[in-house]
């Protein structure tokens, strides 16, 4: 069997996103979706004294309503340097903070690129790594891609020669099961539902941050705050 999941790329992702592509054997980065303002496919949360905040990269979206987020350029160069400082203060009372700072640095001073989809990738390429997640990472733009939203999933999953399609819940709202029956390709969703709370700078407690908070609050001990925490429900 194998598995795959297709989702856009995202910044900074948090826990879940990692998760989920541990649990298949292929993921997709689907950036020839629709780039969405206000979304996370360009911004994400910290924890700091003062309550959760947003980073965000700065990106041209002016009379550009249908660009895909791998056409999505950056519009301040300077942003990985600010974005850093500012986690570095947020977190430098962080139990392993100091442990990865120069990888985290290193992470954002040399992000050169002015690709969104390039940044993105760099950096969950990066966290990956440190959770000890191998699975493949391919991009949509690998493939061919008919029209339709679903049949694209669906396609998408034949040609990587999947059996599975592990799928993000909220796609709920949208998916014809029959389409994937079809195809032969059994469906499943993603429940991020009972991870354990960790100690975490700052309360009240949130899971909804950006990954590198699980990563400087436990250090390697991380993967155990998200290694099949979530299950995938099977649809029936």
């Amino acid at each position: 069997m194998k598995r795959v999941a297709i989702l856009q790329s995202s910044y900074i992702p948090w826990k879940g996103y990692f998760d989920l592509m541990g649990q298949v054997d292929e993921f997709i980065l689907y950036d020839d979706a629709q780039f969405t303002k206000r979304d996370w496919r360009n911004r994400n949360q910290i924890k700091t004294k003062d309550g959760v905040l947003w980073l965000t990269i700065p990106v041209h979206v002016k009379g550009l309503f249908t660009q895909a987020i791998k056409d999505v350029e950056i519009s301040d160069a300077s942003w990985g340097d600010k974005h850093f400082k500012t986690i570095a203060a947020a977190y430098a009372r962080a139990p392993y903070f100091r442990e990865y700072r120069d990888m985290l640095e290193e992470l954002y001073r040399g992000s050169r690129s002015l690709r969104l989809s390039e940044a993105n990738r760099r950096f969950i390429d990066a966290f990956a790594g440190l959770l000890g997640i191998r699975t493949k990472v391919s991009w949509s733009m690998d493939y061919f891609l008919p029209e339709g939203r679903v049949e694209r999933l669906v396609a998408l999953c034949q040609q990587a020669g999947a059996t599975a399609y592990l799928s993000g819940p909220a796609a709920k709202d949208y998916i014809d099961p029959a389409l994937f029956a079809d195809a032969g390709i059994d469906l499943s969703y993603m429940d991020y539902g009972g991870y354990p709370e960790y100690p975490q700078l700052y309360p009240p407690f949130t899971h909804h941050v950006s990954v590198i908070d699980l990563i400087f609050s436990v250090g390697s001990a991380a993967p155990e705050y998200l290694a099949h925490a979530g299950k995938p429900a099977v649809t029936s």
